[in-house]
């Protein structure tokens, strides 16, 4: 099947420091990808280099049959409609209501009529299971809340892609698992992922294939049922067991 993205020996350097040698990755149409790996391996770098918030030092990035990893940054925001990100601290704003946040792309960016738009955000507000939540403000919801508000506003942009910057790892543990049920059921659904995440049980559930990553490499990529079945490397058995641990 063709690759909805397909990225290629993508270096990073921060510096002197590189952080991406040469990773390679991809994803098919209505594939759930989840990246594991410990803190520092350049999982959250690779995804910010993905959808063209950092730029690479080399590589190819093709993206909907298009190379997008030169894009100038003006075309670069025109492409970023096409991935939505849903960051680890939610950077919804602050002053508007959930309802206002997931409509404020498409009324601005996409100039979608303002009484569509409310409909749009009324009937995502329902596929995040926050139906009564459109006049709430950010401080008025518990951290999970506001995270699945803000994965109602990336879907609002219409993407053919989520990317997922361990979308958990600020959460109170009791509300962790509300926002990996809604990423699990749009992953059924057929929506496009990758998802960075250290949320062993979210990844044997809704991944189709799970990469690990470590000191900005690729160490082992394979189907889920392969990675967790005892076959992977020692280096990535370690892991998992600590993280079981």
């Amino acid at each position: 099947m063709t690759h909805l993205l397909d990225a290629v020996a993508i270096w990073k350097r921060f510096g002197a420091l590189d952080v991406l040698k040469g990773v390679d990755v991809s994803v098919t149409p209505g594939e759930c990808l989840v990246l594991l790996g410990p803190s520092g391996s350049g999982k959250s770098t690779l995804l910010r280099c993905l959808n063209l918030l950092e730029p690479i030092a080399s590589g190819s990035i093709m993206f909907e049959g298009q190379e997008i990893a030169n894009t100038p940054r003006k075309q670069a925001a025109l492409l970023r409609r096409r991935m939505g990100m849903v960051f680890q601290n939610f950077e919804l704003f602050q002053h508007l209501s959930a309802e206002d946040n997931i409509i404020f792309g498409p009324i601005r960016v996409k100039h979608r009529p303002v009484k569509q738009a409310r409909e749009l955000a009324r009937h995502l507000l329902r596929k995040v299971h926050l139906p009564d939540k459109a006049a709430a403000f950010p401080d008025e919801l518990s951290g999970g809340q506001q995270q699945r508000v803000a994965i109602a506003r990336a879907l609002a942009m219409e993407p053919a892609l989520m990317l997922y910057d361990e979308p958990t790892s600020a959460l109170d543990p009791e509300t962790v698992g509300e926002v990996l049920s809604v990423m699990q059921e749009l992953a059924e659904e057929g929506m496009t992922s990758i998802v960075v995440t250290h949320e062993l049980g979210f990844a044997r559930r809704a991944a189709n294939e799970v990469m690990f990553m470590e000191a900005g490499l690729v160490a082992h990529r394979a189907p889920v049922g392969d990675f967790f079945n005892g076959s992977a490397p020692e280096r990535v058995a370690r892991f998992l067991n600590r993280m079981h641990g």
